[in-house]
């Protein structure tokens, strides 16, 4: 039970990240016409460099919320290009 409730935190921080990421970028698109999925894709790579170049540690926190919005920017692109 112990490391059920250990993990809990980290799943709520995950879902929590994702979900405002999502949010936000769906937003942009809407108000922003002049933002393509290739200005979000530019950013999705600056993401996977971030993330790959981690030599100093971010820790569980800093982890979760990278994998998160990387997660978010992915499935926003997927979505926006589903629909072009």
């Amino acid at each position: 039970m112990g490391m059920a409730m250990s993990e809990r935190w980290q799943d709520t921080l995950y879902t929590k990240t994702f979900d405002q990421e999502v949010r936000g970028l769906k937003r942009r698109r809407e108000a922003d016409p002049g933002c393509t999925a290739a200005d979000l894709e530019g950013t999705l790579q600056g993401l996977y460099i971030m993330d790959g170049a981690d030599w100093l540690g971010r820790g569980d926190v800093g982890d979760i919320t990278m994998a998160a919005t990387i997660a978010a920017y992915e499935q926003v692109i997927a979505e926006w290009k589903a629909d072009t």
